[in-house]
């Protein structure tokens, strides 16, 4: 009989789409004194890496340039049967230098804002490019579930 823990467990196919699907993710940093600090960003996931962009002064930056540990979450559900999300654990590399920085916010915002045309989006991505940072969390260990699988199974 299999174990509830695997029969929930996405695949790297349904990993891919529910986190294309999902807009906001749970970032974890360590601040100075080992406590977590969680913030909510939107993301988007590019070369197998999670993607979120930032004030470069903002606290999860502090954390990150004095510790690179990162964990994020996107989930998603309103009861136990629909529950279902993704957590990934890894290093998270602060990108500052251009052009990968403007670059990598032509991404975001492209990702963030479909409808914008190809102007829009890199006039958006250099004035955000002026004070923000981008994130690349380069994934370590990656967990998921779906209760959905479950089907009528759970509490």
């Amino acid at each position: 009989m299999a174990k509830a823990r695997d029969i929930v467990r996405m695949s790297e196919a349904e990993i891919s789409v529910f986190l294309d699907q999902s807009q906001s993710l749970q970032v974890a940093t360590l601040g100075p004194d080992g406590a977590p600090h969680l913030t909510t960003v939107w993301f988007t996931v590019h070369e197998g890496n999670v993607l979120f962009e930032t004030y470069g002064k903002s606290q999860k930056i502090v954390n990150l340039k004095r510790d690179s540990r990162i964990a994020v979450l996107a989930e998603d559900g309103k009861t136990y049967a629909t529950l279902r999300g993704v957590s990934i654990n890894g290093r998270a590399e602060v990108v500052e230098d251009f052009p990968e920085r403007l670059d990598l916010m032509r991404v975001l915002v492209a990702s963030m804002h479909p409808e914008l045309s190809d102007e829009a989006i890199d006039d958006r991505a250099a004035k955000m490019a002026t004070k923000r940072v981008v994130v690349k969390a380069h994934p370590e260990k990656v967990m998921s579930w779906d209760h959905h699988k479950l089907g009528a199974v759970g509490p």
